[in-house]
Parts: C-alpha cells; structure tokens; sequence
C-alpha cells in the first residue's frame, strides 16, 4: 500500500456543557466512512499515519473526544455512553448514513457504545487491543474499581506508567513506551481519572447484549489470555497480530491500514 497524501480539514461540533469537540475529515462525502476513536489520555493525532495508507475513495472522520486532544467540555458525566455522543454528533453533523467505527484501548468501548446508539448507522465495530482485557473488561464490582481508581489517586503518574509497561510486550523500544507514558500521564484532569473511572465501572457484556453489529477485535497476540478467548471468543472476531505493541496502529501504520481494509471488505460469514 502506498500513502494518499490526504487533505484533511478540522472541524468542530458543539454540544451541551460547554462541550466543544473537534474532529478531521477528509476523503470524498461518498466514499465508505470510517470513524476513529482514539484511547485513552491521547487523541486524533494518533490516526494520522493510518489514514494515509487508507484508499483515497475513504471518507475517515478522527474525532478528539471530550478533554483530550484539541476538544473541552465542563460536563460532569465522563461515562462511554457519554463519549459516545460526542462520536454521534459528528457523524450526524455529517450527515453520515453508514459507516464503520473503529476505536483503540477506552476508544473500543466508546465504538462499542456508538454501535448500540446508532443501531441503523454502524455497520460494524472494530477494536484496536481493546475489549479483552479481563482486569478491565467487563465491569468490575464496586471493591475493584474502587482499589484501582485508589491506587490512580495516590500515585497517578505510577498507575499510568504500569498501564504503559502492562500493553508494551518483551521488546518494545524503551522510547516509545516513554513517548506514551509522557503523553497519558498529561491528560488534562479531572476528566482524565473520571473517564478512566467511567471505563472501570462500564457494564461491557450489558452493552454488548444491546449492540447487534458485528465486532472485530484486533488483539496483540503477546498481551491476550486463553482466558479472554475463551470467554468472547463467541461474540468478538479475535483477530491476533504481531504489530507492536498496545499502541501497535502508531507503530505499524500501514499494517493497520491494510486490517481496516480487510475487515470493511470483508463480509460477515
């Protein structure tokens, strides 16, 4: 594949709160629609490189969600549901008719979400290594969250920088990992340790029951459990890749690029 050298356009749609969320488009109003959602404590940037490799007739909409990248809100609701509204206004400030959502990390969810919101519009979910993190995934009871969002507050830049080494496999360049920790453990507070509460306390397999696309989730192979497979190896399309690593579409662009081809093309069995 080679790059398309995209003419991208910002944009920006409001909501309520004082909620301002900014997004790129760009590609033809015609072509198949892919909308990015990028993970938590990072943003639309992230999707750059991807898009690039994307075929020119792509229309590819990279959406910053509420309080990260370049996107402010006052709200006080951080839940998936709620960031999956943001994705929803875009798409209708759009005038989307059908496309594809593809999120990474807490952006799996919030595409999750989109596709039990938008049941006629969502034509298929795609996870980037998210959805198969049991420690995550699916809800946790009240004690666990509870710890994990204690352990966050007493020590935030140690909880982060444990995220970062927990989706890095044996191997990962020394640099990256600390090109993503310095970019997360800056997220813009409070929204960032309430959203990471509102991904802890997200009732997956609820949604899951109520989203009726077709979901594929692209998982590194070195940070997925047997367990994991086992459990939504029913309701998810587990596709296991050797890219890199948790953030495996900055690291192998063109890779990912072809996956999203892949599973927009291809129909469901």
């Amino acid at each position: 594949m080679s790059t398309t050298g995209r003419i991208r356009t910002s944009r920006e749609v409001r909501r309520p709160d004082h909620t301002t969320i900014r997004y790129t488009a760009s590609g033809p109003d015609g072509g198949p629609t892919l909308a990015f959602i990028h993970g938590w404590g990072l943003d639309r940037g992230d999707f750059d490189a991807v898009t690039d490799y994307l075929p020119e007739n792509y229309r590819v909409l990279a959406i910053d969600l509420a309080e990260h990248g370049e996107s402010r809100s006052a709200r006080d609701a951080w839940t998936m549901d709620e960031f999956a509204r943001d994705v929803k206004a875009v798409l209708e400030a759009e005038l989307v008719n059908t496309a594809v959502v593809a999120g990474h990390s807490l952006g799996g969810a919030v595409a999750v979400e989109v596709g039990r919101l938008l049941p006629h519009m969502i034509t298929h979910v795609v996870a980037l290594d998210a959805l198969h993190y049991l420690s995550m995934y699916p809800k946790q009871t009240d004690e666990q969250a509870e710890a994990m969002m204690r352990t966050l507050r007493d020590d935030f830049a140690a909880g982060i920088r444990g995220f970062v080494e927990g989706g890095s496999p044996a191997g990962t360049d020394k640099a990256l990992t600390e090109r993503y920790f310095k970019k997360m453990v800056s997220v813009r507070q409070p929204a960032g340790l309430r959203s990471l509460e509102g991904l802890v306390r997200w009732d997956m397999d609820a949604s899951l029951r109520e989203t009726k696309q077709r979901i594929t989730v692209f998982a590194v192979r070195d940070l997925i459990t047997q367990e994991a497979v086992d459990r939504y190896g029913d309701r998810f399309d587990i596709v296991l890749i050797d890219l890199g690593s948790h953030h495996f579409h900055v690291e192998s662009p063109e890779g990912t690029a072809r996956l999203l081809v892949e599973a927009m093309t291809t129909k469901q069995r």
